[in-house]
């Protein structure tokens, strides 16, 4: 498709340069290349950035023995046998003292701790923090409680007593509500809830005791990466366009109408009935801008979801199909960058 799109006149001293302006939205913002050093962290001018020292699995850290092991790390005592092949007459010599090389177990981010070496992974599973807003699956139902997969190490917990029964009651659970556990959430059920404790080895307590937690209704669920949930006070949000978005801390984004979350009434009321299909195209927009942000590395939030939302389908027109093709995504998530950053959304 093809979308003619008219430049600001307020940069007359950048269009010479950059003849694909053209291109861009309607929004007063310079082209991704010219602030593109400003948006890698790693470019920024301090001594702690200057010393990040990105590993892969079998990278030697360092070969000085007064180091610590620390997660992420082993040590290795053998003398690798490619440098045999090069110069076995200087190994002859070296192999009465062989010196202890600190290596990496995994792909990360090297940090020292004094004289502890540890790895801290690019990529993890959703390590919780009590606040958190997650977006998560029954997996089991036991005795006074729920297991629940949030994306975490281990199985968060759900009890009995965390949650709301239907009508909002809170009173003491009884032998007759255990009974009925499975009638209030059973296995494959989607809730959003929040975290409420860490327990001693890992796993987190969860609890809905709030109308706006509980039970979801039907709708679209998009994984994404933990990292790139932007930490707000405010998770749940319902969108300009009539989606209503659950941006869950552990990487699950829900996504509904805004009249179906609005039935939901606590997660006990369950909407079934049919959504049209122009409310269906919405989610599915929304659902394919989050996917492009979070491809191309933008934190996810409400401003982000909202401005992408606008450049996407209101200033380039495009389909929601198109934000499938990866030049399209990367397209649009470097506008919204732009727009994010000229609009002091974000910070560097």
């Amino acid at each position: 498709m093809t979308t003619t799109l008219n430049t600001s006149s307020s940069h007359h001293g950048h269009q010479g340069h950059h003849h694909h302006q053209n291109q861009q939205p309607n929004i007063e913002l310079f082209s991704f290349e010219e602030v593109k050093a400003q948006l890698d962290p790693i470019v920024i001018e301090n001594e702690r950035q200057q010393r990040v020292k990105y590993v892969l699995p079998g990278d030697t850290i360092t070969i000085d023995g007064s180091f610590m092991r620390g997660h992420g790390t082993y040590h290795d005592e053998f003398v690798e046998e490619q440098d045999q092949d090069e110069d076995e007459e200087d190994l002859k010599g070296a192999s009465n003292q062989l010196e202890k090389k600190l290596i990496a177990s995994l792909a990360g981010v090297v940090e020292p701790i004094n004289r502890l070496i540890s790895v801290r992974p690019l990529r993890t599973r959703y390590n919780g923090a009590i606040g958190d807003v997650v977006v998560g699956r029954i997996t089991e139902v036991q005795q006074k409680r729920w297991r629940v997969e949030t994306n975490a190490r281990l199985l968060s917990i759900l009890q009995l007593s965390s949650v709301n029964l239907p009508g909002g009651e809170l009173r003491r659970k009884t032998t007759e509500d255990e009974l009925l556990m499975r009638q209030y959430l059973a296995e494959g059920d989607l809730i959003c809830a929040e975290v409420q404790t860490l327990f001693e080895d890992g796993a987190l307590g969860l609890y809905t005791r709030s109308l706006k937690y509980g039970k979801l209704g039907q709708g679209t669920l998009v994984q994404v990466s933990p990292s790139m949930i932007a930490k707000r006070k405010i998770h749940c949000h319902s969108l300009p366009c009539g989606v209503y978005i659950a941006l869950g801390n552990n990487g699950a984004v829900y996504l509904t109408t805004t009249a179906c979350a609005e039935a939901n009434q606590g997660g006990f009321v369950i909407d079934a009935g049919a959504i049209g299909a122009e409310e269906r195209e919405r989610v599915a927009r929304v659902r394919n801008v989050v996917l492009a942000l979070a491809d191309n590395k933008i934190a996810l939030d409400y401003g982000a979801v909202v401005a992408a939302y606008e450049i996407a389908f209101e200033k380039l027109e495009f389909e929601a199909r198109d934000l499938l093709r990866p030049p399209v995504a990367r397209m649009v998530a470097d506008q919204t960058r732009i727009h994010l950053l000229s609009a002091n959304l974000i910070t560097v």
